[in-house]
């Protein structure tokens, strides 16, 4: 019988991705398999995300965005075409990343999921009394936010005392506040008023000499001859410091910020930000306050009893909701959870959710590392939202590590061999049973175990945690012993970070090594943050005769045209900005003199396009190399020197945060998931240094739930059983032999079939 001819548009059943050179892919050309599972393996840095991100999904997006109007595009981010030869067979791109979701404390878990704003309708259709729209039940509204607090649920206070020291005078120094020194302009404006002896000390002060110091609005005031304004201590400071962003303030700012602020619970709304009106309706005995603070696989059930049929198809959609949470994992949240709290890995997932639920089907999904913050029985159930994804049509790209999930791939391309330039090209494309048979280092490494450490070390000591109740946790005492290497694990929501960020980090000598964002603009680098380039000027100074800001991009050895930071910015008035590379340096940064004095045949800006590696090679010695020398012990010999920090993943930060603080002479380092980012073949050369941490005296503490650090570990601590009010206690502290023969908690069973296979 003769075969129907093929319909011309069933055969685009590839993306196909021709010359992509992309940061440092050379040029690499793959089919990848639309509506499949299709995972992307690889070292740091081996140009993963360039292909993924950097290239299939950001001309899909750029597509996209030109299919709007001009005017539209003003309010979109402008996107440049991908350095690619051909990129056929596109589909709607749909990037879940794990950028933190915000540091906007009127965001949270129930707004960014619109579940609140279906319980507000909910609430103003059953609540009773009945109080009007679902707008009257908005803590972001001025007709439901509580006035008090403006709907944050928490007021700001100053400490008097960490602003001003009562036992001295304006003379001695009694101001502690940034700025405010004696003789300084702002000391000038308190003194010159003449509203106090400059001489009296604080706590002699009438009580009416007190307000106006602290609290007296902008007065206009006659001295001599001159009109002086005159604004009380904490007024002023209220205006200079307090409403600004905290994240752009000088250190010091900063540091004085946390001092001298108090965050306390508003009273008149008890915390939850609406007015009375709002929180005097209610559903079954609760007010929308109390429904937003349940955990959410609570709330699911409560929500599952209301069947009022006005009501009934919304209340469906919720539940929905609800329930696509819990199966993410995320039952323990609760909806007035704010979002900025959230990891990445939570953050993820909690996008994720608003996927899920859609009718859209041929659209690619992109995922980066999903499985970050997941406990391996969590994994299984990404697992399964992921293939959920796939079988709705969808295409689904993931970028991941962890063997769970490249073991359920329908599709895999390797990249490599090495990281930086190094990498960038394809070292096998086919199905997980040819990678496995393939001689690659995801290959060799895909079904690699680590195994229990035999001897473990024995502790010198202990670090005593006693009542810890922060969150969910249940006033938890535990013992965390010292000069050993000791891993905190358990299921995403158990309590770890609660137990070890709540207790530990006020402790002296305690480095804690977080994913945080590095607060640094974008002529921030990794030369420039751990202070590299300081020697590397000084060297070129030296060899050259001449001064060494010269070879400061931020200073007198910048090229004028775009002060130094390699691109210029076009305002293009209703369109939106374009970045374009600088013409006059050509994206070299510094001025043509500066670009003519070299250092062993090298001028500053070829030093700063090394590599690590290759640095580590030009620095044979000094200050320089040992600086470098702890760059690639942690696993970042692929990253450039002048790499924007703005570009560097969460695990990237981290161990660049922990190359810096391995100079200091610590005694007990903090790690939260180390493993992030990190390929099989990586996670050897981690447990190497975090060895050679305790080895050289130091106690390390781990929050991780990658089994092969577990199997590493010295000591083990297991939070559970499970998330949320179903977690924060302990259930096993003890050696990891101990917990493979005796324990019966879900990190036990895992750990147990990790080793033993």
């Amino acid at each position: 019988m003769e075969q129907p001819a093929r319909n011309a548009a069933d055969s685009h059943d590839v993306i196909e991705v021709r010359g992509a050179r992309e940061n440092n892919l050379t040029g690499v050309s793959v089919d990848i398999p639309k509506r499949r599972l299709t995972v992307f393996t690889g070292v740091s840095g081996s140009g993963k995300s360039s292909l993924v991100f950097g290239t299939i999904a950001a001309e899909s997006q750029r597509l996209i965005n030109e299919t709007y109007s001009a005017f539209l595009q003003s309010f979109m981010p402008s996107l440049s075409r991908p350095d690619v030869d051909a990129l056929r067979n596109l589909s709607a791109a749909i990037v879940v990343d794990q950028e933190r979701m915000g540091a906007n404390s009127r965001s949270t878990v129930g707004t960014a999921t619109d579940a609140y704003a279906m319980l507000r309708i909910v609430f103003s259709r059953l609540g009773q009394p009945h109080v009007g729209p679902a707008g009257a039940f908005s803590f972001n509204l001025a007709e439901g936010m509580c006035p008090t607090c403006e709907g944050l649920g928490r007021v700001s206070d100053l400490d008097v005392h960490a602003m001003v020291d009562v036992e001295r005078s304006l003379n001695d120094g009694a101001i502690l506040v940034p700025n405010f020194a004696v003789d300084s302009w702002y000391w000038q404006t308190i003194v010159g008023s003449g509203l106090f002896d400059p001489d009296a000390k604080l706590q002699d002060y009438t009580p009416q000499q007190w307000q106006d110091f602290l609290h007296k609005p902008a007065t206009k005031i006659k001295v001599g001859s001159n009109n002086w304004t005159y604004e009380g201590l904490a007024v002023k400071v209220r205006r200079l410091y307090l409403a600004k962003d905290r994240e752009s303030m000088q250190p010091h700012i900063r540091a004085f910020v946390d001092r001298a602020v108090t965050f306390t619970t508003c009273a008149d709304c008890g915390g939850a930000r609406l007015n009375p009106a709002a929180l005097s309706s209610r559903i079954a005995g609760r007010n929308i306050a109390e429904c937003s603070a349940m955990q959410i696989s609570d709330l699911a059930e409560f929500i599952r009893a209301v069947d009022d049929p006005s009501v009934a198809p919304l209340v469906a959609t919720l539940r929905e909701t609800l329930d696509s949470l819990v199966e993410i994992g995320l039952g323990y949240l609760s909806l007035d959870r704010e979002s900025a709290t959230l990891s990445g890995g939570e953050a993820q997932r909690v996008k994720m959710v608003r996927h899920l639920g859609s009718s859209l089907s041929d659209v690619t999904y992109v995922f980066d590392e999903p499985t970050v913050g997941l406990h391996p029985h969590d994994i299984a159930r990404m697992n399964d939202l992921l293939l959920r994804l796939r079988d709705k049509g969808n295409t689904v790209l993931v970028v991941e590590h962890k063997p769970e999930t490249i073991a359920i791939a329908d599709h895999v391309v390797d990249l490599g061999p090495g990281a930086g330039s190094a990498g960038g090209r394809i070292c096998y494309t086919g199905d997980v049973a040819g990678l496995r048979r393939s001689e690659t280092l995801t290959g060799r490494h895909i079904d690699h175990r680590v195994t229990l450490r035999d001897p473990v070390r024995r502790p010198t000591g202990q670090l005593p945690i006693r009542g810890a109740d922060l969150h969910n946790l249940r006033d938890v005492d535990v013992d965390i012993p010292l000069g050993v290497l000791t891993v905190v694990t358990g299921v995403a929501g158990s309590g770890k970070s609660s137990l070890i960020h709540g207790s530990l980090p006020r402790r002296s000598g305690v480095v804690v090594v977080d994913q945080s964002p590095i607060r640094g603009s974008r002529r921030s680098n990794p030369a420039t943050y751990t202070g590299l380039l300081d020697p590397i000027r000084t060297a070129f100074a030296k060899a050259n005769g001449v001064k060494a800001a010269l070879f400061s991009a931020n200073s007198e050895g910048a090229c004028p045209t775009c002060k130094g930071i390699g691109l210029v910015y076009t305002d293009l008035a209703m369109m939106t900005g374009v970045a374009s590379v600088c013409e006059s340096c050509e994206g070299r940064r510094y001025t043509d003199e500066v670009l003519t004095y070299t250092l062993r045949g090298k001028n500053i800006s070829n030093v700063l396009a090394m590599s690590v590696t290759e640095a580590r090679e030009f620095f044979p010695g000094g200050q320089a190399r040992a600086v470098l020398d702890r760059l690639a012990d942690v696993g970042l010999g692929y990253l450039s020197l002048g790499q924007p920090l703005t570009t560097l993943s969460g695990g990237e930060r981290q161990r660049l945060k922990l190359a810096i603080r391995m100079a200091e002479k610590s005694s007990t380092y903090v790690l939260d998931e180390p493993t992030t980012g990190l390929h099989l073949a990586d996670v050897d050369q981690l447990l190497a240094l975090l060895d050679r941490l305790v080895d050289d005296g130091n106690t390390v503490i781990v929050i991780e739930h990658h089994q092969a650090v577990m199997a590493h570990a010295d000591w083990i601590i297991d939070l559970g059983p499970g998330a949320g009010h179903d977690g924060g206690r302990i259930v096993f502290t003890g050696t990891p032999a101990e917990l493979v023969a005796q324990g019966d908690t879900l990190t036990a069973r895992h750990l147990r079939e990790y080793v033993c296979g």
